[in-house]
């Protein structure tokens, strides 16, 4: 609790996306219905000078992975992890076409996807979850 505190107090100062992604990621790692992953993108020249890329895609979110969730008692209680990705941007950050473009194709797949520019946005995401 103590490490959470101080990283709320550093953001409040700082407000960078890392500091941002850092206090979401605590905040919803607590849920035992939910699992994030850092998903860093971009590409890199290896010993041979040539790029290697990595990451999902460009456009993917900052945080992905799966919300679990019970499925109606018509189909005998089955749990199913349902893909989830969050866009993390500064107040002032823009989000990219390619980033519109992943939330739009998660979201219409069935996929919960969001952009979190604070802990109460990616809060707001999974509102319709009980609490931790």
């Amino acid at each position: 609790m103590v490490r959470l505190s101080l990283i709320v107090t550093a953001s409040l100062c700082l407000s960078s996306e890392q500091t941002i992604q850092q206090n979401i990621r605590l905040a919803l790692g607590t849920r035992p219905n939910l699992r994030l992953f850092r998903n860093n993108t971009g590409t890199l020249k290896d010993q041979r000078g040539r790029p290697v890329q990595f990451g999902l895609c460009k456009g993917s979110a900052d945080l992905i992975g799966w919300r679990t969730v019970t499925i109606t008692p018509d189909m005998v209680g089955q749990q199913v992890a349902v893909f989830t990705s969050i866009e993390v941007k500064t107040p002032t950050g823009r989000i990219s076409p390619e980033q519109h473009a992943w939330h739009a194709a998660v979201s219409s797949a069935g996929g919960i996807a969001g952009i979190a520019r604070s802990v109460p946005d990616a809060l707001k995401i999974f509102s319709d979850d009980d609490p931790p």
